[in-house]
């Protein structure tokens, strides 16, 4: 019922080719039920297109509690939505519960007991489970985390610009700390957008994408020069406090440029307060209600939930552990063939 009751309040909202790794999930887990009697708790980050990972989980047959919270954006919209189609939402009992598996995000549910591990969803959330004495899906250390966190959280902020009445980039100089996964898709659609970027990084590790140019993390004087002549200083770290010490922060402070975060940790740090930064700091594109738009984050959702698999598996070493090519492989030919979304990534994997 829960799962009717899910696809009814998704009905005509996404087309099959919007989310194909998850649809494939779907016919699979429906005739195999591998998840049969399984306990899993997911905080993925609730907002609307979550739910279609939701109804893989469930029809799996997961018994599944949704978390939230716990310092991580979410749509109290989709939590009550939730909560009216059947589906268990996390209160302070379940969170002292113990479940067979915990899909985790920047490992803000590291405290909620698993009784065979635990799959962390982000870059931020691996520091903080690589100690564990348990086994750890990593979904983000891999080529399927790409799709999101370049495509999607690029173009998220692109659409989380334009929401604030930033859109238009031509001729603009935006400067981006961090050029990983998320910069490196935030230098794409500026560049794409007609803006003259500059990333901040380690210019022994890092060769700027799509053009850009770069000015060494530890060159305060470039970075300095680069910030008074920006339009827009963007944070894609993915660290706590990363800039922290590395600029006179009154540029930022007094200055007229715009300033965004796109990760989920405050990367500025207190020197910057939260009303000078878009969104008070929390992750531009989740001012949206869509803050990654489900084509680019169908692979990476599917990825998590097969991890659950692989935990479940007991073929995981204690500690973190990546996908293996072979799964990524074919969840990627499932995107390839079907996905929306495969012209861009063909793109991405082009310039990559």
């Amino acid at each position: 019922m829960q799962i009717e009751w899910l696809k009814e309040a998704l009905r005509g909202v996404y087309r099959p080719e919007e989310y194909p790794a998850l649809a494939e999930q779907m016919r699979e887990w429906r005739a195999a039920k591998p998840l049969s009697g399984r306990r899993i708790f997911d905080a993925t980050p609730v907002f609307r297109n979550t739910m279609v990972k939701y109804i893989a989980l469930l029809e799996g047959g997961a018994e599944l509690t949704v978390g939230y919270g716990r310092g991580i954006p979410y749509d109290e919209r989709v939590v009550e939505t939730l909560r009216e189609c059947g589906v268990a939402v996390a209160d302070e009992a379940a969170l002292g519960r113990t479940y067979d598996v915990v899909l985790d995000c920047a490992g803000a549910n590291a405290d909620v007991k698993a009784q065979y591990g635990y799959v962390e969803l982000t870059r931020s959330g691996m520091y903080r489970y690589r100690d564990c004495a348990q086994p750890v899906f990593l979904a983000d250390d891999g080529r399927i985390k790409e799709i999101e966190t370049a495509l999607g959280t690029g173009d998220g902020f692109r659409r989380g610009m334009a929401r604030f009445g930033y859109g238009d980039f031509s001729g603009k100089r935006i400067v981006v700390f961090g050029c990983g996964k998320v910069g490196s898709g935030i230098v794409m659609y500026a560049s794409l957008g007609g803006a003259q970027v500059t990333v901040v990084d380690d210019v022994r590790k890092v060769v700027p994408p799509f053009g850009a140019s770069i000015v060494d993390l530890g060159d305060r004087a470039g970075i300095e020069t680069a910030l008074k002549e920006a339009w827009c200083v963007v944070c894609a770290t993915g660290i706590r406090g990363a800039l922290s010490g590395k600029f006179d922060p009154a540029i930022l402070t007094d200055g007229n440029a715009i300033v965004a975060n796109m990760g989920v940790e405050d990367e500025f740090g207190p020197e910057i307060p939260a009303e000078r930064v878009l969104n008070a700091k929390e992750p531009l594109n989740f001012v949206l209600e869509e803050p990654t738009h489900l084509k680019y984050i169908d692979p990476t959702m599917a990825l998590d939930n097969y991890g659950a698999l692989e935990v479940l598996g007991g073929g995981l070493a204690p500690g973190l552990n990546r996908p293996s090519p072979e799964l990524e492989e074919r969840i990627l030919d499932t995107v390839r063939r079907s996905g929306v979304v495969a012209p861009e990534l063909g793109f991405l994997e082009k310039n990559r």
